[in-house]
């Protein structure tokens, strides 16, 4: 395993790094740790699968990069790795997978149970912009390892907490990570302008009130966002009242807040399994959750769920994604059910 003094003299040797990040708060802020740190490089979110496949070799041929790094993504296909003919670095939490031809940094190369994630990992790296680091490991339902000088050096962003539940939803970190999400929503060309005002901010608490005109900007943009959300949100709510498990499936929109409902539905439905699906183009694309309080591991759920059925899926003990054919949903739903309810 490479270590990060190496990736470190790598990104600094490196005249034109790529840098793809997972398209989740956890991703974003590793990328914007990097990026502000090594002032260098071109960033390109992985939208709507776990993969880094070779759909986006494109992009590689667009910035022409003598590096490439990638930043939370559970999988690379070999095949991508194949055709880049620069080195890869790949920091990721994930389980490990076999793969040739990457650097590949992943801490439970030293210990299974270790899944510290992207933004802890970048800020070891970095060694800056703590607030930045903190929205992040946050994001990941982890606590910081620098948590007692974050809060008192930013004690209205939030207070000593035991749950983090708690932290994601009701402080002002939980606010942040909701724009730093929302800013991922929409368009390309409407989430890099998003991006790039988001790495020109310095002090959190300027994001947090709109005190600059661009900072004021994204927040009007991302407005609309947060609209479409809420409004699903409550139908969710609404819907799942006294129920054993939580199922939320909505039509695909111009927005996917699969990962985003299913975490605030934890919140709201405490020791309760959650499932939010959207479906999109024949098929539907899924956000599970289950309690860690309740010890219910979701990877060997899924496992068994997805035999028989046309899909993928794959993630953490406790928060896993999938995507199946539409067709197949009510085979796969009545594994998830009968496993869960037991």
């Amino acid at each position: 395993m490479i270590t990060l003094k190496q990736i470190h003299k790598l990104i600094e040797k490196s005249e034109n790094p790529l840098i793809f990040y997972d398209d989740d708060p956890d991703g974003l802020v590793s990328y914007l740790l990097v990026k502000k740190h090594f002032d260098k490089g071109n960033g390109v979110a992985v939208k709507g699968k776990p993969m880094l496949g070779t759909d986006y070799l494109l992009s590689v041929d667009k910035y022409n990069p003598d590096l490439v790094i990638v930043l939370d993504k559970p999988i690379i296909e070999q095949d991508f790795v194949d055709k880049v003919n620069v080195p890869i670095i790949w920091i990721d939490h994930h389980p490990i997978v076999e793969i040739k031809g990457v650097k590949y940094y992943n801490p439970r190369f030293k210990d299974k149970n270790d899944n510290r994630c992207v933004s802890h990992w970048c800020y070891q790296l970095t060694k800056e912009n703590m607030w930045l680091a903190a929205i992040g490991i946050i994001s990941d339902y982890q606590k910081p390892s620098f948590v007692k000088t974050f809060i008192k050096k930013y004690p209205e962003l939030l207070k000593e907490f035991k749950n983090q539940k708690e932290a994601m939803f009701n402080t002002n970190v939980g606010k942040l990570i909701k724009i730093f999400g929302y800013s991922l929503k929409g368009f390309t060309k409407d989430v890099n302008k998003n991006i790039e005002i988001l790495s020109k901010v310095k002090d959190p608490n300027d994001l947090l009130q709109g005190r600059t005109e661009n900072t004021k900007l994204l927040l009007n943009r991302i407005e609309k966002v947060k609209k479409e959300y809420d409004k699903l949100l409550e139908k969710a709510v609404e819907e799942n009242k006294g129920k054993k498990m939580v199922v939320f499936v909505y039509p695909s929109g111009k927005y996917s807040f699969s990962g985003e409902l299913s975490n605030e539905l934890m919140y709201k439905f405490p020791g309760k399994v959650i499932l939010v699906g959207r479906r999109k183009e024949g098929k539907v694309m899924m956000s599970l959750r289950a309690p860690e309080e309740k010890r219910i591991k979701l990877p060997p759920i899924l496992e068994k769920a997805l035999t028989g059925v046309e899909g993928y899926g794959g993630g953490h003990d406790y928060a896993v994604g999938a995507s199946i054919i539409e067709d197949d949903f009510d085979q796969f739903f009545s594994v998830i059910k009968a496993e869960v309810l037991k």
